[in-house]
């Protein structure tokens, strides 16, 4: 699907220029994209033009450090929780107060994030992102190992996955400096946190997705929490069909369907 959704522009924490993709009208949904993606995944990959028919205003930022946002190189422009406090600008510079959030892979984990530091959307999802990597202090060991080969300018081993890897990034014309600097910005939320929050949620991921089980074990530690199980892997399950009608029901206020697990 070509990128046909309006650009505007917002400041972040400190001011820095960041992007946002709107498309359709009606309840607001904020969707955030994975690491090394931009708000176009659930454009182009992802159900954000479904859901824009269904009745919502789908607005898709680019995540600091990515796409047609600000991707400065010096690290005091990353400090910790600065995509959550970007996010908290948008909410803000919209005078967002009733609406709904979804994140996939590092946006779901910024997706919890906000709810753990006080966001009240009306529903939230949590897509490919498990309670392991949420509440541990580390982020993107793998993904850190290629940036850094990239920044230095060194070979990966061709037809390796990290040398896939490596021309994904590239292909999508991002900085691996940045990038990096993206990775340091990651507070963990303790799973103490996680029972306070009290806003309905939908946990999903792809059956052939490493992080299903963790998903499940997000899951349950959340108070007001659905899992639900659709097909394909950490990359692929985001474009499945299921995927975009589990989270059409979700929004709609009914349960995500077959596989669907309340806890």
């Amino acid at each position: 699907m070509t990128d046909t959704a309006e650009v505007f522009h917002y400041p972040g924490r400190d001011g820095a220029v960041l992007a946002c993709r709107s498309l359709g009208e009606g309840r607001p949904l904020v969707l955030l994209h994975g690491f090394t993606a931009t708000g176009s995944q659930w454009l182009n990959q992802g159900p954000a033009a479904s859901l824009a028919a269904r009745g919502h205003r789908v607005l898709l930022p680019d995540l600091r450090g990515h796409g047609r946002s600000a991707h400065p190189r010096t690290p005091a422009a990353y400090p910790p929780d600065v995509l959550a406090d970007d996010i908290f600008a948008l909410l803000d510079a919209l005078s967002l107060t009733d609406y709904d959030l979804g994140g996939y892979s590092l946006g779901a984990r910024i997706v919890v994030r906000l709810l753990a530091r006080g966001a009240r959307p009306g529903r939230a999802i949590v897509a490919a992102q498990g309670l392991s990597v949420i509440t541990r202090a580390e982020a993107g060991e793998q993904s850190r190992h290629i940036l850094n080969a990239l920044a230095n300018g060194e070979t990966l081993e061709p037809d390796t996955p990290d040398a896939q890897a490596a021309r994904w990034i590239t292909a999508l014309g991002n900085d691996p400096q940045a990038l990096l600097h993206v990775l340091d910005t990651h507070v963990p939320t303790p799973a103490a946190d996680l029972p306070h929050i009290p806003t309905p949620t939908l946990v999903t991921a792809g059956a052939d997705d490493p992080r299903r089980t963790s998903a499940q074990d997000l899951a349950a530690a959340l108070p007001h929490a659905e899992f639900t199980v659709v097909p394909g892997n950490h990359i692929t399950a985001l474009g499945t069909p299921e995927f975009a009608t589990a989270l059409a029901s979700f929004l709609a206020g009914r349960s995500p369907g077959p596989g669907g697990v309340r806890t």
